[in-house]
């Protein structure tokens, strides 16, 4: 057997050819793999209820799928990562409920960038039955793509709207570029927004009453970033696993963005000025590098006293964790 599990003990037996083991317990490549020796078991004490991702490594670093288990993951970058659950990792209940009968609009809109160039890319999703004409609050997702497909937030919509527990958005899916160069703090991501979204946006599909910033690590990092520095344009955000460990112009040895060195500087940008202005839902995995980061976020926007919802899932970087927080943070900027 590949995996098996005892209370809160997860043991994992290496292939033919593994030489060491990585996932969500080593932050994948940003802490060293756990060596194995070949033929012998190696069991981690992990937290219970968590969903655990992980692969082996060949002996030239090589990432290889457990052959073993079949279980996969909500894994849209990489093959092959699989999963362990110790004991069970809970779901929402609307994602336990039946799919909504009433579903909303999708409008897909494409044009030639000029902020940044190529082709863009958005969706928008608007509640069933939407009146043009009508106020509505309009959440711009970063990595719409995923969050529109994988995350599935349109759907997390349409089942509390169902339900009766929560009051409709529109949910414009933006795609991105290269997002690593525009979400790390970048003001010119603002640019784009202002000057080729909302036009195609606001007026045209959706008549606003306040817009809020939706994303994921990097997403959520430019989505509190640009949302505490802006008051006159949003006055909600949510931020999964925000990536709070930034720095404008911070690069490594090889010279890529930094997201695990460069210090916590939005959070003494947002210690020294408060977004009072802001309704924010912050979340993270406890099996991944951002919790602490994410944690302190959080412990600022508390001890301020401002409107705010903090959660945790026991998993990790990962959509499985992100995907179960989606019902949670709209229900609580729209419930």
């Amino acid at each position: 057997m590949a995996v098996s599990v005892s209370g809160q003990h997860v043991t994992f037996s290496p292939p033919s050819g593994a030489v060491a083991l990585v996932g969500d317990f080593t932050d994948w490549r940003k802490q060293p793999a756990l060596p194995v020796t070949a033929g012998q078991p190696l069991t981690l004490r992990l937290p219970r209820g968590a969903w655990v991702e992980y692969a082996w490594l060949d002996a030239a670093g090589e990432a290889f799928a457990d052959p073993d288990n079949p279980q996969k993951s909500l894994n849209p970058w990489w093959s092959y990562p699989r999963a362990a659950v110790v004991g069970e990792y809970a779901r929402h209940p609307l994602w336990l409920a039946p799919e909504a009968a009433r579903k909303g609009t999708t409008t897909r809109l494409t044009w030639e960038g000029s902020v940044f160039p190529g082709t863009r890319r958005a969706i928008v999703y608007t509640p069933h039955g939407y009146e043009a004409g009508t106020p509505l609050p309009v959440y711009y997702v970063q990595d719409g793509v995923a969050f529109y497909r994988t995350g599935k937030l349109g759907d997390v919509m349409d089942r509390a709207l169902e339900a009766g527990l929560a009051t409709g958005a529109a949910l414009v899916f933006v795609e991105p570029g290269d997002r690593s160069e525009e979400y790390y703090l970048n003001d010119r991501y603002l640019d784009f927004l202002t000057g080729e979204v909302f036009p195609r946006v606001e007026g045209e599909l959706v008549t606003v009453s306040e817009r809020g910033l939706w994303g994921a690590s990097l997403g959520g990092l430019i989505s509190l970033y640009l949302g505490s520095r802006h008051p006159e344009l949003f006055s909600r955000v949510v931020s999964h696993s925000g990536a709070f460990i930034a720095r404008p112009g911070a690069r490594d040895t090889a010279g890529v963005i930094d997201t695990t060195g460069a210090g916590e500087w939005l959070l003494e940008e947002l210690r020294q000025t408060p977004p009072t202005h802001l309704k924010t839902s912050l979340d993270t995995g406890v099996l991944e590098w951002l919790t602490g980061p994410n944690r302190r976020m959080a412990g600022l926007l508390a001890d301020r006293g401002l409107p705010h919802q903090y959660r945790e899932y026991p998993s990790g970087h990962t959509w499985v964790t992100w995907r179960e927080a989606l019902p949670e943070a709209f229900l609580y900027m729209q419930g």
